[in-house]
């Protein structure tokens, strides 16, 4: 017959937040371990893709973290991926152009 186990926290109900794996200990017996939730770490705000260079932990863990692990020396660094802020970058610069074309247009007297 297999030795019964017993849950550890007051929850007994197959929850997502109550995972468990028996694990045999050194004393020989046999426990439920608690298993963390999967991290699913930051995305993207624009195109929802994964940040690279940022580890994917859970939000309470990100506050014990330094702020150097958890963004990447860019502008929008924790925030954008590098493509979004290409982008964000030529966009305002073909913006700022546009102006200055039609400064110069109003300015020749041909619009």
């Amino acid at each position: 017959m297999a030795p019964r186990v017993t849950y550890r926290r007051r929850k007994t109900f197959q929850t997502k937040s109550n995972r468990v794996k028996k694990v045999k200990t050194p004393g020989g017996r046999l426990v439920f371990q608690y298993v963390n939730k999967p991290a699913k770490g930051p995305h993207c705000g624009d195109c929802n893709i994964r940040l690279s260079g940022t580890p994917a932990l859970r939000p309470r863990e990100y506050a014990r973290l330094s702020h150097c692990k958890k963004s990447v020396s860019r502008a929008y660094g924790g925030s954008r991926c590098a493509n979004c802020v290409r982008t964000r970058i030529v966009r305002a610069f073909l913006i700022e152009e546009q102006k200055i074309v039609k400064k110069v247009l109003k300015s020749s007297g041909r619009a």
